[in-house]
């Protein structure tokens, strides 16, 4: 009788044990039965602009995420119009939404994700004192021009070598050329002026930098590379700040795929 007993529970241990398994095959997805999404070409881009500023340790040199990516997309903008030197994915950022004595200006490397050199940068006389906060694009303003600019050619001037500009958003710093906007060196570009003023010295209008860094950044930009100024002004537009255009382009140029998929839910063992 107890054989009998037994039996019969170990049939019924059975059963509830099936059953578990069974529930348990039904919350838990195959792998080969996951949901997959498409990665379009704006979420392959912005995951590369993520892994850039990421890799170069952009956030540890005090680059603001948003800064670097309106940056980027100007980049991009502009190397699929084919105005960018061929050899080299050079950017520059200056950010005058930060204060002078800040170093506020960078210079990196896309291609090898890396920055090359964070310093000091001024701004225009009559822009501000340690924050900029007056903009122009007119001559003997001197004051700052925002937007996207074009290294061009190197020559030496007043301020030893010297790096020409070309603006490149109307309305905002076109007239860069005919103002003599260039990147030079200058002493009032230092900790020195900071000790004593509280502040950088200011240009012209020129973004100067320090003197003994004159001659690196020079090398480093010249020759049609990208130099974005930085400010959060709403009344700033620019044709170059095409995200779809960026990503596109980007997407093509990192050799990424709207096709590709993902598993959404993926075994976990």
């Amino acid at each position: 009788m107890m054989k009998y007993l037994f039996g019969g529970a170990g049939l019924i241990t059975l059963s509830l044990a099936l059953t578990l398994v069974n529930r348990e095959s039904v919350s838990t997805p195959l792998a080969s039965t996951a949901a997959v999404v498409k990665l379009t070409p704006d979420s392959i881009y912005n995951r590369h602009v993520t892994e850039l500023y990421q890799s170069a340790h952009l956030a540890e040199s005090g680059l603001i995420e948003s800064v670097f990516e309106k940056a980027v997309t100007g980049f991009y903008n502009l190397k699929k119009s084919g105005q960018l030197a061929a050899h080299k994915d050079i950017l520059t950022i200056a950010d005058f939404d930060q204060n002078s004595t800040k170093k506020r200006l960078w210079i990196i490397d896309l291609d090898k994700k890396k920055l090359l050199l964070n310093t000091w940068v001024a701004h225009g006389q009559r822009s501000g004192n340690d924050k900029a906060t007056r903009f122009s694009n007119t001559n003997d303003s001197f004051q700052s021009s925002i937007g996207f600019y074009l290294t061009a050619e190197v020559y030496r001037g007043q301020h030893g070598k010297s790096l020409r500009l070309d603006g490149m958003d109307e309305g905002f710093n076109s007239n860069a050329r005919k103002r003599s906007i260039v990147v030079h060196g200058a002493d009032y570009v230092s900790q020195g002026t900071i000790n004593a003023l509280g502040r950088l010295g200011r240009s012209q209008g020129c973004p100067a930098v320090p003197p003994g860094l004159a001659n690196q950044v020079i090398d480093s930009i010249e020759g049609g590379t990208v130099l974005f100024i930085n400010v959060s002004d709403p009344y700033y537009t620019s044709r170059y700040l095409n995200t779809h255009v960026a990503a596109m382009f980007a997407t093509n140029d990192i050799g990424g795929s709207s096709q590709t998929e993902v598993p959404t839910n993926p075994l976990r063992i």
